[in-house]
């Protein structure tokens, strides 16, 4: 270790063990040594000298010794008190260090010593404000963080006039922001998240609380809670007021958000963290039900939630289990009733819990990414089967695969379907990848891009769920697709709703004229099938011609050639 060579001499004092801890020790034997040393050098004179009587010697001795222990001691005692500002500051340094406890050093001498306790003061001081911000408060945004909202509110309830009072706590986080926040820059975002504290900020009461949580959620607790109306009317005010355009980077960024909202008395920090687990599940809830939500907590939102959890906790290794199974339903060319496709959808057979619907299980996994892989499985098996069906001498038909928004970002997607193809031995012509519309708008250059490379291999590409989502006919037209897949939403009600027949209409007639296949889905009654097949749509898939089954109980079908088909049991 190199030392300043300054501190020679207090680097070989505390070598000594009954020194090294002490600078007070060591400061003392040094002053103790100086004095002393005049002391010894008298003696020594007298000793080796012959000139002085013994009694002249002792008497000289004496008085030398007690006048030395005399200074001694009063130098001793100086020095120990003119140390009391080092030792002081060096006090209140470990005892900041141990309790946090600031100190209160003096301030008003202008020596070294003096402006070492002043500095030292001063700069814990800052220290300790600076903790206390880096502690407390979200360093984005600037606003409280999750634990200063809880002592924040917590103080404020534990005021006398404020006991029992009703309390509202709204959770509000920004719609589809994890897509967002990857077709943003970092630095764009994180300026939209100082926007968004701005603007909330602004609809805040005078004794509102807000905070940030983390990511985009935002939490607000209103005291004064008049009534129900005046809960809506806030949430309505934080709607609107995120709803208008953030100029940002010279870009004009539109968002959205859902809120969840809990309303509850309040006595203590435990019932604090109980509303924010009650606001977190009625937020889950808005989200559920679209853009622009908001919610309330109820016991049957957190039954609800408690059952996602655990088909969560089931849903990891559900593959490797060998639980997942792949159904199929026909696709009906509805001018002659032959069967010219089969849509692989995927099911969860549950060992305990029986078949779970893919409504259920699909969000999960969309949510914590498992769906890139059950998709891959999918893929892998539908393209096997669909070889097999070849091999035992069916009439080839083509094989469609949803492909989810989590896969078709993965960057190997097209290498992944690729050698899927090459280890099934099937044709790429009879592969059939449905996208959907909505996910193809988060990077429309890319996702052409893909697309045109999926093309390029030969395998079918169909636009599902098309009037549903929001892209225009200019993307439309960019989009390398083969087929559009008319949502069941407007099949169902294409008898009885002029609304809906107009826009199915309106779809058949745009695929005809962009030269485009035209499938409707969710067929489900003669009524419909006539309508479609007058529209000259080309295929149906639906309960009306079978529900979605196992591929031995399909297999029966790919051997008809009759135009009318058999509805297959469940």
């Amino acid at each position: 270790m190199n030392l300043n060579h300054n501190l020679y001499l207090y680097s070989f004092l505390a070598n000594f063990r009954w020194l090294k801890k002490s600078y007070t020790a060591k400061i003392m034997l040094v002053a103790f040594l100086g004095t002393h040393i005049p002391l010894l050098t008298l003696l020594l004179s007298f000793v080796i000298s012959n000139s002085y009587s013994l009694e002249m010697v002792a008497r000289v001795m004496s008085v030398a010794l007690l006048a030395t222990l005399a200074g001694t001691a009063g130098t001793l005692y100086a020095l120990n008190h003119l140390l009391k500002p080092v030792i002081l500051t060096s006090a209140a340094l470990e005892n900041y260090l141990n309790t946090k406890t600031l100190p209160e050093l003096p301030t008003e001498f202008a020596d070294e010593a003096g402006t070492l306790m002043a500095d030292t003061s001063q700069t814990l001081h800052k220290l300790d404000e600076l903790i206390h911000y880096i502690t407390n408060y979200d360093d984005l945004t600037g606003l409280p963080n999750r634990d200063l909202f809880r002592d924040r509110l917590h103080q404020t309830i534990s005021q006398p006039e404020n006991n029992q009072r009703l309390v509202a706590v709204f959770l509000l986080a920004i719609d589809d922001f994890t897509d967002m926040s990857h077709a943003l820059e970092h630095q764009t975002t994180n300026l939209l998240l100082r926007a968004v504290a701005q603007r909330l900020s602004a609809c805040m009461a005078q004794t509102d609380i807000l905070g940030h949580l983390s990511g985009d959620e935002f939490v607000l607790a209103r005291m004064d809670i008049i009534s129900i109306e005046s809960v809506i009317k806030l949430s309505q005010l934080l709607f609107s007021t995120l709803r208008k355009p953030f100029f940002l980077k010279g870009k004009s960024i539109h968002i959205t958000a859902s809120i969840g909202i809990t309303i509850n008395e309040l006595n203590n920090l435990n019932s604090i963290d109980q509303l924010l687990q009650q606001a977190h599940i009625a937020l889950y809830q808005a989200k559920q039900q679209g853009r622009s939500q908001y919610q309330y907590y109820s016991p049957e939102i957190n039954a609800q939630l408690q059952e996602r959890l655990t088909l969560e906790n089931e849903l990891h290794g559900a593959l490797k289990r060998n639980e997942m199974l792949v159904y199929y339903q026909p696709l009906i060319d509805l001018q002659n009733g032959q069967v010219t496709g089969m849509e692989a959808l995927v099911r969860w057979q549950h060992p305990t819990l029986g078949l779970i619907s893919p409504a259920k299980f699909i969000p999960i996994a969309e949510a914590n990414g498992l769906i890139v892989p059950i998709d891959q499985w999918v893929l892998r098996t539908a393209c096997a089967q669909n070889r097999a069906w070849q091999l035992a001498g069916f009439t080839p038909i083509r094989i469609s695969v949803n492909l989810s928004a989590r896969q078709f970002e993965q960057p190997n997607l097209v290498d992944v379907v690729s050698q899927i193809l090459q280890e099934t031995g099937l044709k790429a012509s009879y592969l059939e990848l449905e996208v959907t519309e909505s996910f193809l708008m988060g990077d429309i250059e890319r996702s052409i891009k893909i697309l045109k490379q999926l093309r390029e291999l030969g395998i079918w590409l169909a636009l599902d769920d098309f009037g549903t989502g929001y892209s225009s006919l200019n993307y439309l037209k960019r989009f390398p697709v083969n087929m559009l897949k008319i949502d069941q939403s407007f099949v169902q009600d294409v008898i009885s709703n002029p609304d809906s027949a107009a826009i199915t209409d309106t779809i058949i007639a745009l695929a005809k004229n962009l030269r485009l296949k035209i499938t409707a889905e969710g067929v489900e009654t003669k009524e419909q099938f006539d309508y479609l097949h007058l529209q000259g749509c080309d295929e149906g898939q639906g309960y009306y011609f079978s529900r979605p089954a196992p591929a031995e109980i399909i297999a029966p079908m790919l051997q008809k050639s009759s135009h009318q088909m058999e509805i297959i049991p469940v």
